[in-house]
């Protein structure tokens, strides 16, 4: 392959309507694109929390027929991908919209796919599995973190097999995402820092990622950047929507970042164990993530160095074993300021779980962009240390 070939980078993103009130123009794009009926995926929570009946709301007084499908997990499972897709069917719709989180987002995706192609959704699996486009996807998300939203990612739980699978495909990139950050406001503070702590995850392994790029480096510093100098103050002023915003901002940036150069061992670890323990995903992300980057940091210290100098910390005159050191303490104290200092123990992780985690981390898509190459051994060493 010649010099010039293996540089070159694609760049996917959805068409992205980004600011306040932004949900409110569902109905217009539903008619953009023919909706005849919409499947409106949601989850419980979103539900009580008034953001289905909001967009219901626009979409009746457009005329827009459609039928809600809320039956959705916290880790969307196959079963409610399968079960929105025979509703899909059945009411004979064209389009899907969801609001919500992760979990409705990626739901949705799933049903989209199954809808399209006739077979289950855990055959889809893997990096460009699919083979024929997904219906229309509208998608609104009311967390600041999973960039479902954004991104070529469907993450699935196998409840049998008590794993995530990854499914990642340009066909399962939204068609629009109305990302709105005052649907932000009914997460509570718990839910805001996993949510945010997994932004920044993102951000971080996309830029040390080996597939990325300028245009995913610069998405993926500003995030760093939004989510730094935003979180902790966020937690404490969960009523500031300026400060929502550039929150979301900073997610919407990140997922764009990790959309295109993909993710490394801490979303390969985090999905073996949000699989296995049904935790939020933020929360396994936020717990692994120093341990992994101690990890890779002698692969690319230079990057490293970058991401220490945009989370605040001062490298002038330091040495590569002190930016190290001072870049783990600035991760763990940011951690900590938004109350998520817990480790893996805390939540019933034990050493005899470690080799079926592990087993099933390094099957894991994301893991082939980690910037250094992970044995079983090696990954099996970070879940000990993340006890």
């Amino acid at each position: 392959m010649s010099r010039e070939l293996s540089n070159l980078r694609k760049f996917v993103a959805p068409e992205i309507l980004f600011g306040s009130g932004a949900r409110k123009a569902v109905a217009n794009y539903a008619r953009t694109f023919g909706a005849r009926k919409v499947l409106l995926v949601s989850d419980p929570g979103v539900q009580r929390a008034g953001w289905v009946a909001d967009v219901e709301q626009s979409l009746r007084e457009a005329l827009i027929d459609y039928v809600v499908f809320t039956e959705v997990s916290p880790n969307p499972r196959s079963a409610e991908v399968m079960k929105g897709a025979e509703l899909y069917e059945a009411e004979g719709c064209n389009l899907i919209v969801a609001v919500g989180g992760g979990s409705p987002m990626d739901c949705a995706k799933g049903i989209g796919i199954v809808s399209s192609h006739g077979r289950h959704i855990l055959e889809f699996e893997g990096v460009d599995t699919l083979s024929v486009p997904i219906p229309p996807l509208i998608l609104i998300p009311t967390t600041a973190g999973t960039s479902a939203d954004v991104s070529q990612f469907a993450i699935i739980n196998d409840e049998s097999e008590r794993v995530k699978i990854s499914i990642v495909s340009k066909s399962v990139v939204p068609d629009v995402s109305l990302i709105d950050p005052e649907t932000t406001t009914t997460m509570d503070n718990f839910l805001t820092a996993c949510t945010g702590v997994d932004a920044l995850v993102h951000a971080v392994e996309a830029f040390v990622s080996t597939g990325s790029g300028p245009m995913t480096d610069m998405h993926a510093l500003d995030a760093i950047r939004l989510i730094n100098g935003n979180l902790a103050d966020l937690i404490r002023h969960p009523d500031d929507l300026q400060l929502r915003e550039q929150v979301m901002l900073g997610s919407m940036k990140a997922g764009l970042a990790f959309s295109n150069a993909i993710l490394g061992a801490v979303h390969a670890m985090s999905h073996s164990l949000g699989g296995y323990l049904d935790l939020p995903h933020g929360l396994c992300n936020a717990m692994l993530l120093e341990h992994v980057i101690d990890f890779n940091y002698r692969e690319t210290t230079d990057k490293f160095k970058v991401i220490a100098e945009t989370l605040g910390v001062d490298v002038r005159g330091m040495n590569s074993a002190e930016i190290r050191k001072r870049l783990m303490q600035r991760v763990v104290g940011l951690k900590q300021e938004v109350g998520l200092g817990e480790s893996l123990g805390v939540f019933g992780v034990h050493r005899t779980d470690i080799p079926s985690l592990s087993a099933k981390a390094i099957k894991d898509p994301c893991i082939l962009t980690n910037p250094r190459k992970s044995s079983r051994r090696d990954v099996e060493v970070l879940y000990e240390e993340a006890l």
